[in-house]
């Protein structure tokens, strides 16, 4: 009885997969508008890990080398992507604003999200069936331009997956400037593989009865997720090379090659059928919040910045549960002369007396933080000088869980305390 209930309810349920578009180089265009419509890459050591469309439209691709990338197209910019620091935070800012719709979010490196979002199809499922509205129009594509039977209830259910998606997708654009592909589909194999269909910035939806073209239409083995590298080899002494290969090839062959369990799982990736479910990933390692503007020239102003992004942190911070120890202050002067706005930061530790307010006297906390990111702030800039500021950043990171047995505790002496030495225990 378990094993059909659990059969039914990953037969019942909408994945949404979100992978952003050109991720590096989206980061990079937000921090420095000025590269919005020029070609750019973003490197790392002597590859073009990434690059935006304008690039794309002129022959650079995806870890081209640097030198292939400039001879292909001389006027493209080349920002330098060895910290990943930026990406990993506003990736972090993705996944927490998903995270605020529905709690079964999984990360997958740091520009794809993988949502559960079953149960908010079913609420609005419901919603639909009370109020007696049976029209529900599909946002984005649908793969293979298959018709919508209304009066299917998977159908219906993915298409209501589908508008859900697509708020997915104006919020992180709202919120956060980055546009995204979203797939939407019955599991996270086939949610992943669809998602790509329609680039950039676009949507699309897989109704069952596609699944088998999808998936055969793979030129590759290992364009299947969860097939790696190895396996893919040894798959090719087998002779198996695509999709159809691997489907018509006799379960015995293969588990002689590769052992029974492994033959069961890719046999189940090959028709489109993944059980998984989606585990949220760990919490983010840091919490930040930035604002840019035309012009910011006094310290008074740049305190008000400080004050103005402080509570929504603070906020953010109290609901995570964990302290931070460490505060960031980011600042980017304008520069007529160069032609990049210059990011600096300087960072220190956060006093041990207000560590332990975090979570509690929010508001007990704003002065004195302000007082600290200013001293930070200082340091960077001569405010006897003119200054000019367009972006202001604040980072609290390094953050660690509530101390559980505080000293004093009888628990914390018992861990305290070993045995003597040679008592035999």
């Amino acid at each position: 009885h378990s094993k059909s209930v659990s059969a039914r309810s990953t037969a019942c349920r909408v994945i949404v997969h979100v992978d952003l578009d050109c991720f590096y180089a989206q980061v990079e265009m937000i921090r420095n508008p000025e590269l919005r419509d020029k070609p750019l890459g973003v490197q790392q050591k002597y590859l073009v890990v990434t690059c935006n469309y304008e690039a794309r439209k002129l022959g650079v691709k995806k870890l081209m080398s640097v030198k292939d990338a400039k001879e292909k197209c001389p006027q493209l910019i080349l920002v330098n992507g060895e910290d990943l620091t930026p990406y990993r935070e506003m990736s972090y800012k993705v996944t927490e604003l998903l995270g605020e719709f529905c709690p079964l979010v999984e990360r997958l490196g740091f520009d794809e999200n993988f949502v559960d979002i079953t149960e908010i199809v079913e609420k609005r499922l419901n919603q639909l069936q009370q109020s007696g509205c049976s029209r529900v129009c599909v946002s984005g594509h649908v793969y293979n331009h298959q018709a919508i039977n209304l009066l299917d209830t998977t159908h219906v259910r993915l298409v209501i997956g589908s508008q859900i998606a697509e708020e997915f997708r104006e919020a992180i654009y709202a919120r956060l400037g980055l546009t995204g592909c979203a797939g939407v589909a019955s599991n996270k194999l086939l949610s992943k593989l669809v998602s790509g269909t329609f680039k950039p910035n676009q949507q699309t939806v897989l109704l069952p009865e596609s699944c088998q073209d999808l998936i055969r239409s793979l030129d590759h083995i290992q364009k299947v997720p969860g097939i790696g590298y190895k396996t893919t080899k040894r798959l090719e002494t087998l002779g198996v090379r695509n999709v159809c290969d691997l489907q018509a090839c006799p379960s015995a062959v293969l588990e002689k090659e590769l052992g029974v369990s492994i033959t069961q799982r890719i046999q189940k990736l090959s028709y489109g059928e993944d059980d998984s479910p989606v585990t949220p990933s760990g919490p983010p390692q840091s919490f930040s919040d930035e604002d840019s503007f035309k012009k910011c020239s006094s310290e008074v102003e740049v305190k008000e910045k400080i004050e103005e992004l402080l509570p929504n942190l603070l906020d953010r911070i109290y609901k995570d549960g964990r302290q931070p120890h460490t505060v960031r202050l980011t600042i980017r002067q304008f520069s007529s002369t160069d032609k990049w706005f210059n990011r600096e930061s300087r960072q220190c530790p956060i006093p041990p007396h207000l560590i332990q307010k975090f979570g509690k006297e929010s508001s007990s906390i704003l002065s004195p933080m302000a007082d600290i990111l200013m001293k930070l702030f200082r340091k960077m800039i001569d405010v006897d000088q003119p200054f000019h500021l367009t972006l202001v950043s604040v980072c609290f990171s390094n953050l660690k869980d509530l101390p559980s047995s505080k000293k004093g505790s009888i628990g914390f002496y018992l861990k305290q305390v070993s045995p003597p030495s040679g008592s035999g225990k």
